[in-house]
């Protein structure tokens, strides 16, 4: 039997086209939305708590008027934990590099999650097929490349910052598959609750203090984080993954890195040095050897 189309049948091709121009323009803006809230006075934990914290208490609020269930227990524990990994460190240790670091090259340093993934699932039996074996090497000299000779070793809290975000993305991730969790809606919005309080805690913990009021444009930002990029992104990304390929919706990982150079190029002035260009292309050429070997080896219908 053939395998299943790219896009289902029964779904309009403009909509496909919406939903994927929201996750690209928005979860590549983001980056950029994170530089600007922090230019804005924000620190960096406290602006991302505040963040998810928001984002995922409205939407926890708009599933139980819909007669959602709340998640259990167990439920609770696991979301937690994805929380503190996918949110706490994958995303706040972004927020944290990028006092110093560009946000188009945060957006490059984090494109290497699906290498980790990838690394992560063959350590748990999930046995990698030669492409995908060469997708990890192409993308991990990338990922060597970035770190090695960028400006990112200028800065070094910005250069662990960026090693370990990526990571803890990705173990989590993996973690993930097989757990007790809610809906894919509640299941976010469980994890932004819980990421969210916890980096709330960790940010005064950590020295982080508001000294001065927000300016008007960090607060701005902080609200196209919340309500965009945690609530419409999402929602656009969560109806891709019923509608389309896995694949296709998880194209994102090598187009929103693009989309974060140009714009920070755009409207930040950042300048990206060839070095720069040349490692991003190869980690992307590594995550994209990676998808193609997936999309191969995948059940047919």
């Amino acid at each position: 039997m053939s395998a299943p189309p790219l896009v289902s049948r029964d779904v309009s091709p403009l909509a496909v086209l919406l939903a994927l121009s929201l996750v690209y323009v928005i979860w590549g803006s983001t980056y950029l939305g994170i530089k600007f809230a922090l230019e804005g006075g924000y620190p960096p934990l406290l602006m991302a708590g505040i963040r998810f914290l928001i984002a995922g208490s409205v939407l926890y609020a708009f599933l139980r008027w819909r007669g959602m269930a709340a998640p259990s227990r167990g439920q609770w524990r696991n979301a937690a934990f994805m929380g503190v990994l996918l949110l706490g460190l994958g995303n706040g240790l972004v927020c944290v590099a990028e006092q110093t670091v560009s946000s188009g090259l945060a957006a490059v340093a984090v494109a290497s999650a699906p290498l980790w993934i990838g690394l992560f699932s063959a350590m748990q039996g999930q046995r990698p097929r030669q492409l995908e074996w060469l997708g990890l090497g192409i993308g991990f000299v990338g990922v060597l490349w970035l770190n090695a000779g960028s400006s990112l070793t200028a800065d070094p809290i910005g250069l662990v910052a960026l090693l370990v975000a990526p990571v803890a993305w990705a173990y989590g991730s993996v973690w993930s598959r097989g757990r007790d969790l809610p809906a894919p809606f509640m299941a976010a919005a469980a994890q932004m609750l819980c990421g969210g309080a916890a980096m709330l805690v960790a940010g005064p913990l950590l020295g982080e203090r508001f000294t001065t009021l927000p300016t008007l444009q960090g607060t701005l930002s902080v609200a196209y984080l919340l309500s965009f990029g945690s609530i419409v992104a999402f929602s656009a990304y969560i109806w891709l993954l019923h509608h389309v390929r896995a694949t296709l919706a998880g194209s994102y990982a090598y187009v929103n890195p693009v989309i974060a150079v140009v714009l920070g190029a755009w409207l930040a002035a950042e300048r990206f040095s060839a070095h720069d260009i040349g490692a991003m292309l190869v980690i992307l050429a590594g995550v994209v050897a990676i998808t193609l070997a997936r999309t191969r080896t995948a059940k047919p219908a």
